[in-house]
């Protein structure tokens, strides 16, 4: 099988599958990405530790800082703790909160996530009109969520600007 049929399987299989956490399994949020295809997560319980990628996930599915997992435990693991089993997208997120296997811990900060995701804004259709590209308002742009947001309020940039003009 080539490594395109191999990845179309795979993504087919995460967006597709409907997912209900066995007895072992747990649901994560993912804080921070070290490298090396590890994962730092945090449990509802406020638990930090490192989950590892399956080689299958591996160049075919992205992990994203504030993503949600379901995770296997590892035993003989004394840094990695356990080993992603699925990769939760906001739909399954839906289906566990009205099944309610959904941890209460995690409820306000899924709804962030939703919303952040839903703002993201899909390429458009049609190229807009050069009067509609040259407006101030940046609420088009693609958003980071990996990145850190820095807010600005008009009224420090407006003093910016005052004493650049003096």
């Amino acid at each position: 099988m080539s490594q395109a049929t191999k990845r179309k399987h795979v993504v087919k299989e995460v967006l597709g599958e409907h997912v209900v956490p066995s007895d072992q399994q747990q649901i994560v949020r993912v804080l921070r990405t070290p490298g090396n295809n590890l994962h730092e997560v945090e449990t509802p319980q406020g638990q930090r530790f490192l989950v590892s990628m399956p080689s299958k996930y591996r160049k075919s599915i992205w992990i994203k800082r504030g993503d949600f997992l379901l995770v296997d435990p590892i035993e003989e693991g004394a840094k990695v703790k356990a080993e992603i089993s699925f990769v939760l997208c906001k739909d399954h997120v839906r289906a566990l909160q009205k099944e309610g296997f959904w941890p209460e811990a995690f409820s306000e900060a899924a709804e962030e996530h939703n919303r952040s995701r839903e703002t993201q804004p899909e390429l458009p259709a049609e190229p807009q009109s050069s009067e509609e590209s040259n407006s101030e308002d940046d609420s088009d742009l693609f958003v980071n969520t990996n990145r850190r947001q820095y807010h600005e309020s008009e009224e420090e940039s407006e003093e910016e600007g005052e004493e650049a003009a003096d």
